[in-house]
């Protein structure tokens, strides 16, 4: 999948890739005036969360370095059946952004068809799970306090300008569930300075940052943060354990006296590490991670015209002379040889209209999608989910 944002963000910072990712604080300018506003913009933000029930945590307001209470910003809506629904205050809300205030809203990508193929996108490029999130700050106002994430992070600043702080780490590695505390801030300080429209920075895992308006007066700040969830060596013993399960030797009671059985055990769970290293692992978490939330296809609503690939990672696609195999999502499909065409064009994480498909690569390509559509690795592209790619991503088909 090529997104426009992706090639920006490689372009500002230099990388070739997404292999970068993780390794040292990256700072640039995309290259494309409008893609910012065309990403998101304050005003939509705003109408987002107006239009949504949100509670707190995934809905946040920050003032004066402190986290408000829930009730200064959210209200009990009724319903004319009487039926209470969490919702925004605006009226409240708009008096906190007119003194100062900073507002967060978690997983944009699940509100937004723009975020959700942009994350998906992002997906693609690193193969790690993305979520984004955004930050909306006004006027003389500060963010969070100096903190880590136990997460790699692209930030892209979208309106407005903020002061940034960012620290190198003060341990190595540091996880969120972890053997010993990292609450001592480093005092190496890697880069201080501030962040304009259009501007990206790549902090990795464990650097410590803060961001604040402080001092600058009237205006505003919107950025958005991609967080990476990569896998670790922890994450490995996890997933090797649960295949562990499979054989008798693991599931008997441990002895507590050195034994044979001991050391058969032992023979047992260094074969399991050779058969299954990290590399399948981190293959088998992109074949088998399950379907993100989709519209469903219902041929009552009418026929099939349009579909995109959903799937969170690209799918596999393996020619094997008379068949193609398509793996992805827990999921592994067999077709006849003359589909791969089809497929190549189904799955590249374009949005496909079928009718300007079939004149490229055959009147099949309807057929293969409806049975991608039914396996859910494809989604019937509606117009607001065609509208997320807009502008950022080309169709498959011309």
């Amino acid at each position: 999948m090529e997104h426009r944002l992706v090639t920006a963000i490689e372009a500002a910072l230099g990388w070739p890739d997404a292999s970068p990712l993780g390794t040292e604080l990256a700072r640039g300018t995309v290259d494309a005036p409008a893609l910012p506003e065309r990403i998101l913009t304050p005003n939509k933000l705003l109408d987002l969360v107006m239009r949504r029930s949100l509670s707190n945590p995934q809905f946040r307001c920050f003032q004066n370095g402190d986290e408000l209470h829930p009730n200064a910003y959210l209200t009990d809506e009724v319903t004319l059946r009487g039926q209470s629904v969490r919702m925004a205050d605006t009226h409240r809300l708009g008096a906190l952004l007119r003194q100062g205030a900073t507002v967060v809203l978690d997983q944009v990508n699940t509100f937004d068809p723009t975020m959700e193929v942009t994350c998906r996108a992002l997906q693609w490029w690193s193969r790690e799970r993305v979520q984004v999130n955004a930050y909306l700050t006004t006027n003389d106002a500060s963010g969070f306090r100096l903190h880590w994430d136990d997460h790699d992070v692209l930030i892209v600043q979208l309106a407005g300008e903020k002061q940034w702080e960012v620290r190198g780490p003060s341990r190595t590695a540091p996880l969120y569930r972890d053997a010993g505390r990292n609450d001592q801030p480093s005092e190496d300080v890697v880069w201080a300075g501030t962040m304009r429209t259009g501007d990206v920075m790549h902090i990795p895992r464990g650097y410590w940052h803060q961001a604040t308006r402080n001092g600058s007066g009237s205006g505003k700040s919107l950025h958005m943060t991609f967080g990476f969830a990569k896998r670790t060596g922890v994450n490995w013993l996890t997933w090797l354990a649960d295949w562990s399960r499979e054989q008798e030797i693991f599931r008997h009671d441990l002895d507590r006296t050195e034994s044979a059985d001991a050391e058969a055990l032992t023979v047992a769970a260094a074969e399991l590490v050779r058969q299954r290293g990290p590399a399948s692992f981190l293959a088998a978490r992109e074949q088998e991670v399950p379907v993100p939330r989709h519209v469903p296809f219902l041929d009552i609503f009418g026929p099939l015209e349009g579909v995109a690939c959903i799937t969170h990672f690209p799918p596999q696609i393996t020619d094997r002379g008379d068949t193609v195999e398509v793996t992805a999502a827990g999921r592994k499909l067999t077709f006849r040889a003359k589909a791969l065409p089809a497929l190549r064009l189904l799955l590249s994480g374009h949005p496909v209209h079928l009718a300007e498909a079939a004149a490229q690569v055959g009147v099949d390509v309807e057929q293969v999608a409806e049975i991608l559509v039914q396996e859910e690795l494809c989604a019937v592209l509606t117009p607001e989910l065609s509208s997320g790619y807009t502008g950022l991503v080309t169709n498959a088909a011309p």
